[in-house]
């Protein structure tokens, strides 16, 4: 029997269908092919207080969640950032630029992050990820690249904390990592079927000043006596002016009644419930204190102790965190396809040179944590030594997600890393600038590069010095020898390298001044102002 015409047309139809179907299937497998990705960061983490990265805290502060990502993924020991400071360095994974080029320099009133620009969430979600951030972005004004959002404003609060997100401004009762935490596995489940792949940044506030340890976590280490640091008691000798001039030490810029809780009056924004087992826990040590009355050098101890005993209770909840989301992972089959990355906005002071907070190209606060697990990809119990850049982040997401990206991003990809396969051409020296001064801290504005081996640093503004140090004999940075005649070619080396970056990165002390000015304006408008109550 010979088919007719309208028979042919049918049969012609039903295959174009039957192909298109196959395509779209294709299409739709390879789309959710592609990894998902959570980006876990918490506020001012220090590598130091990570179990993976060894330490005098290992055993005796533990965190064996964040513990698993390095156990069965790639363990970073040189990232590094470029700006010291919470939303500076937010603004920078963000947009894959340098401070001066994204144009968020420094945590003072008013900084807006300008979120028109490209961002890699924003590459990631028209690349047809799901995008969402949770918890603390600290950037000013409304997020764009991202399907959901719902952030603390500003710094947030410990407890019971206001959110903002599409639908307004709202509060909630509870503890806020644990909130941050349920918020983001509530996500998860409401995309987990999608086709789609998808990005979620779970961003905690915590471990920021001042260090409110949750409900669970009160009192969990009074029993520990903490090791004190080599240089607990730093003179800042070693021909180390811009250090001497510091105004962040445990001795005299941390307070006993805001940040360590040495007072009777009841702590703002708790319930009734939460005051009656904050005030049975700080009550008797505040009394004991009054007794002991300790001066001087013990009083810096007793600083220090109370200070590791908060900072760490409120690292134990976020390592709790990140073992919830890593047990929700497992149970719903998502692990197998979903990328977990955990680092922190940059490193921080748990008392060397007598510090605490971060700003400086020192080590302990230019050096960040970095973990990432990715089973198939990244072989279990990695460790990485190559110098990787926060700065590097947002296009390395970009990379797994098979997109292209920006132009104007001047970071760099890790994915051959992750891999296995270094490049040859990668990084030998990193570059970095902090702007925030005159602030409370006084931590002089300054730039410099940082290789395996040597760091030069320029400190400006109101002052005018160089530092050298040579990080295999002074790893704790104690000498500086740019005076030493002994290192003046290799001072001339690191010049020449620091100017090479500075061009590369399209930085200069011209393209610099308007910062200078916009800064001495901010800073005449709101003075005294206590930027980290922001």
């Amino acid at each position: 029997m010979k088919p007719t015409k309208l028979t042919l047309r049918f049969l012609l139809i039903l295959f174009s269908v039957t192909v298109q179907s196959g395509c779209d299937s294709d299409s739709d497998e390879k789309q959710k092919q592609r990894p998902n990705i959570i980006f876990i960061m918490a506020d001012d983490h220090a590598y130091q207080a990570i179990s993976a990265y060894g330490g005098d805290l290992a055993e005796i502060a533990p965190t064996p969640n964040i513990d698993r990502l390095a156990e069965a993924g790639m363990r970073f020991n040189h990232c590094l950032v470029t700006n010291s400071i919470c939303g500076p360095s937010r603004a920078t994974i963000l947009s894959g630029k340098y401070s001066h080029e994204n144009g968020f320099i420094d945590n003072t009133m008013g900084s807006r992050f300008d979120f028109s620009q490209q961002s890699y969430a924003k590459v990631l979600q028209k690349a047809g990820y799901k995008t969402a951030v949770i918890g603390k972005l600290h950037l000013g004004g409304t997020p764009t690249g991202f399907d959901y959002f719902d952030i603390l404003p500003g710094q947030g609060s410990y407890y019971n904390p206001t959110f903002i997100n599409q639908d307004g401004q709202y509060n909630m009762e509870g503890y806020t990592t644990e909130i941050i935490t349920d918020k983001t596995i509530r996500w998860l489940s409401g995309v987990k079927d999608s086709t789609e792949p998808f990005m979620v940044m779970m961003w905690h506030k915590a471990p920021h000043r001042a260090w409110d340890p949750g409900p669970n976590e009160l009192g969990m280490y009074e029993d520990v006596t903490f090791p004190e640091p080599a240089t607990l008691f730093d003179d800042y000798s070693g021909d180390r002016e811009a250090a001497a001039q510091n105004n962040m030490t445990i001795a005299h810029t941390m307070t006993l009644k805001r940040d360590l809780k040495m007072t009777n009056q009841p702590r703002r924004g708790l319930n009734e419930e939460q005051l009656k087992h904050w005030n049975a826990m700080y009550g008797p040590i505040y009394e004991e204190f009054k007794k002991t009355n300790p001066t001087g050098k013990d009083l810096v101890r007793f600083k220090y102790q109370r200070y590791m005993r908060d900072y760490l209770a409120c690292i134990s909840a976020v390592d709790k965190s990140v073992g919830k989301l890593l047990d929700y992972l497992k149970e719903t089959g998502l692990d197998k396809n979903t990328i977990v990355v955990y680092s922190s906005d940059q490193g921080f002071y748990l008392g060397e040179h007598g510090w605490f907070d971060k700003r400086w190209m020192y080590k302990e606060s230019l050096r960040t944590p970095l973990l990432i697990r990715w089973p198939g990809v990244v072989d279990p119990g990695t460790i990485n030594n190559d110098l990787v850049s926060n700065l590097d982040f947002g296009e390395t997401f970009i990379d797994i997600a098979g997109a292209d990206a920006p132009q104007e991003m001047q970071g760099r990809s890790i994915l051959p890393i992750l891999k296995g396969k270094t490049p040859a051409d990668w990084r030998k020296a990193h570059y970095y600038h902090y702007y925030e001064h005159p602030s409370e801290h006084n931590v002089m504005r300054h730039y410099g590069i940082t290789t395996d081996k040597y760091k030069l640093i320029h400190f400006y503004y109101d002052i005018d010095d160089w530092e050298l140090y040579d990080l295999e004999k002074d790893p704790m940075e104690m000498k500086n020898v740019y005076d030493d005649a002994a290192y003046n070619n290799i001072k001339k080396e690191l010049h020449d390298q620091l100017e090479k970056l500075r061009e590369k990165y399209n930085d200069s002390d011209t393209s610099n001044q308007h910062f200078i000015e916009e800064y001495k304006e901010k800073v005449k408008a709101n003075p005294g102002i206590e930027y980290w109550k922001r």
